[in-house]
């Protein structure tokens, strides 16, 4: 089966699409003929980006400037995505945020900026992408991306790990609840993966012996996730809604 073949003509809305994951998945999408709406704070990567996309094959791509902290710029966000696209088929909620540390050296402030981003910032994007397709009586799909530490934690990684466990349990939550409008809510739980927010992290000592606890002797490659996302965002899992599938070689068996 070609997973990609099922993007075709579809149409995303990706957050924290101006790096890391989420531009990896947008460019993944255009070159599989969906149309793509990128959001994130950062206007100006987004533009660039949305040249890449359009290149790559993107029947249409646009940059929508989004903070997923502020609920009322969610709602302008997805009214936007709507209309520069002509609707709206899938959401791929991937802002994400972190603040290292250990726990009890941790301000109120820094949990609230990892919970806000994190954890309210997919809620209010799934609860407005639904009420859109409640109200247009359309299918909706949504792929939240969630992580191994909404399953596991490490020192640290307290807020974060919380974050996700919140976004793995509202993926199942919100599944259920909107499994009557027609609208699939599934997850993606990356192991670790180099990104901007870790970049050189795993060259530090720290990081090697990370590396030697994940079965696979190795972190992941952006592609590794391709498959897996493919099969979320398209209807090749038509009949799955509330799971959240591990992409981390193996390193929760560990």
């Amino acid at each position: 089966m070609d997973l990609g073949a099922g993007l075709k003509g579809q149409r995303l809305l990706i957050t924290g699409g101006s790096s890391g994951l989420g531009a990896h998945f947008a460019k993944l999408a255009a070159r599989n003929g969906a149309s793509i709406a990128v959001a994130a704070r950062r206007k100006d990567r987004l533009e660039a980006l949305v040249d890449v996309l359009k290149e790559l094959g993107a029947p249409e791509a646009v940059a929508i400037g989004l903070d997923v902290s502020d609920g009322a710029a969610i709602h302008a966000c997805v009214r936007d995505a709507v209309s520069a696209l002509g609707g709206l088929d899938v959401l791929v909620n991937n802002a994400g945020t972190v603040r290292n540390g250990l726990a009890i050296d941790q301000t109120a402030e820094d949990f609230d900026a990892v919970m806000s981003v994190n954890l309210r910032g997919v809620w209010l994007m799934a609860v407005a992408a639904a009420r859109h397709w409640r109200e247009t009586e359309t299918p909706g799909n949504i792929v939240n991306i969630a992580s191994i530490l909404g399953e596991f934690v490490s020192v640290g990684t307290a807020s974060y790990a919380v974050s996700k466990a919140g976004v793995v349990q509202m993926t199942r939550a919100l599944a259920l609840e909107f499994a009557r409008h027609n609208i699939r809510v599934n997850a993606l739980e990356p192991g670790y993966f180099e990104t901007e927010i870790n970049q050189g992290f795993f060259d530090t000592q720290t990081g090697k012996e990370m590396i030697k606890a994940i079965p696979m002797r190795r972190i992941g490659r952006l592609k590794d996730l391709d498959g897996p996302f493919l099969l979320l965002a398209s209807d090749a899992s038509c009949f799955m809604t509330g799971a959240a599938i591990p992409v981390d070689g193996g390193h929760l068996l560990a």
